[in-house]
């Protein structure tokens, strides 16, 4: 079992920059594979970046690429998400979320990928 717990929410004038963190708890943290997800109001909850637990494969959704940067830091058993040049389309609940896995390079994309959930940070960019 993990415990996920994100922070860094808030609101952002478009342009603007975030960084998201997620703190974990309960097992070994370096085991996992983590990602972020997003859900606005009325859709459903979407991949935005995935790292492996190793750190050397790395994946985002085209909507964030060149914006976005996911990383992590297992000594510190903490994930962040580094946002510039937020848009307002990036307004959403953003969720961090891992999955135990034995491979080192195995990153996941898929909501139904992970096991365990933090409780989400509202992300809002104004225009």
């Amino acid at each position: 079992q993990v415990q996920l717990v994100e922070s860094g929410g808030g609101l952002v004038q478009a342009g603007g920059s975030l960084r998201l963190s997620c703190a974990a708890s309960g097992r070994t943290f370096s085991r996992y594979a983590m990602g972020w997800f997003r859900q606005a109001p009325g859709k459903e909850r979407e991949f935005v970046a995935a790292i492996s637990w190793g750190g050397g494969t790395i994946y985002y959704t085209d909507s964030v690429k060149g914006r976005f940067t996911i990383s992590r830091d297992n000594a510190k058993n903490t994930m962040y998400l580094q946002m510039n040049s937020l848009k307002p389309e990036d307004t959403a609940v953003y969720y961090c979320a891992a999955t135990l896995t034995y491979s080192l390079n195995s990153a996941y994309t898929g909501t139904y990928e992970y096991s365990y959930w933090g409780q989400g940070t509202q992300v809002t960019v104004s225009s």
